[in-house]
């Protein structure tokens, strides 16, 4: 909000207390999560009830309706119908996260009940948003291609941090962090550094989203001196964290469509400490990294894979990579990204 309010009087939704600057603020229940539609009425197929009543969409209509609006920017999919109900005088702008009917599209439970709710939100309501943005090309480009919605490219980028890149430490510093999901596979890395012929240690920044699954990795590092799992950081201190490192490692097998097209934060948060990366072969990140020369991609999704790629690594390499995302870093911050949401807000304005 922080690029809008100067711009315009703006009221916010959502979750927790007023972001600073706003005009007006309606807070949502902490308890009230929008993910949590009617299981029964996604089987029977009642989307328009399903989506109606829940009980996030109802508190935030409620609390909206008769409000005047000009021009309603929409977080996620999930929020575009609502937007629309407003009837915002110009229009609507969609910013949408994720490809939404493949969002967990291994889960057969979400590919029979979930995905069809997802898909009929995007052809009933974000095919009549006045513009719309997402995250990734490849997200895009299946956004057009089921639906005909054309999208333009916001990436998650992170925010500037002005910081130089740190000394390479011998033995070299690995580390990623994120969500602790099983479905991430976060075992390759372990795996690849046992195998890798290059002196180096891994460290993991995990959210416990899955528990057991996190107590599992927990386990293993504490059998492995070189392998430490911590406690995730808050994202004010992460990049600043991060920074004590030098590659950056994420490696995301594509066990789902929106896991085939991530160009996730992370990425951003690695250039910002100015960090060398090492990814798997995800098209969107894959592409970003050989453009711009601040990192390696692994020839497959395995540990054997990534442990090839960390064979080529040496210290005179990590600080060339390491000084090309410090080269890079003001041209991949949040800040040259939010620019591209000014302009379709701005154009949406135009119109009145």
């Amino acid at each position: 909000m922080t690029a809008f309010r100067d711009r315009y009087e703006v009221t916010t939704c959502g979750y927790g207390p007023a972001p600073d600057g706003v005009a007006n603020h309606v807070q949502l229940p902490a308890d009230q999560e929008v993910w949590r539609y009617s299981r029964a009425l996604l089987i029977r197929r009642q989307f328009s009830r399903a989506y109606w009543e829940n009980a996030a969409v109802r508190t935030a209509s409620d609390a909206l309706a008769g409000r005047p609006f000009d021009i309603v920017l929409a977080n996620d999919v999930d929020a575009v119908p609502l937007a629309l109900s407003l009837q915002p005088r110009l229009g609507v702008h969609a910013d949408l996260h994720e490809f939404a009917p493949a969002q967990k599209s291994e889960l057969l439970r979400w590919r029979l009940f979930v995905a069809p709710f997802m898909a009929w939100i995007c052809r009933r309501f974000v095919t009549r948003a006045t513009s719309v943005t997402t995250v990734a090309h490849g997200i895009a480009r299946e956004y057009r291609r089921r639906f005909g919605i054309v999208a333009g490219v916001v990436t998650n980028a992170t925010p500037f941090s002005d910081q130089p890149p740190s000394a390479v430490h011998e033995p070299l510093a690995l580390v990623h962090s994120g969500a602790c999901f099983r479905n991430r596979h976060l075992g390759i890395m372990i795996d690849a550094l046992e195998r890798t012929r290059t002196a180096a240690t891994l460290d993991l920044y995990l959210t416990p989203n899955d528990p057991a699954y996190l107590a599992e990795l927990r386990a293993r590092a504490r059998a492995l001196p070189h392998v430490r799992v911590h406690d995730p950081v808050p994202y004010r201190d992460l990049v600043g964290t991060l920074r004590d490192y030098d590659v950056g490692v994420f490696v995301l097998p594509p066990v789902n469509a929106n896991y085939r097209w991530a160009l996730p934060n992370k990425l951003f948060d690695f250039v910002q400490a100015r960090l060398g990366v090492v990814v798997g072969p995800s098209p969107e990140m894959a592409d970003l990294v050989r453009s711009e020369g601040f990192g390696l991609v692994a020839e497959d999704f395995t540990a054997d894979g990534l442990a090839k790629a960390l064979d080529t690594l040496d210290p005179e390499a990590v600080r060339t990579l390491k000084l090309r995302s410090d080269e890079l870093a003001a041209t991949l911050s949040s800040e040259s990204q939010t620019a591209l949401w000014i302009a379709a807000i701005d154009r949406i304005a135009a119109r009145g």
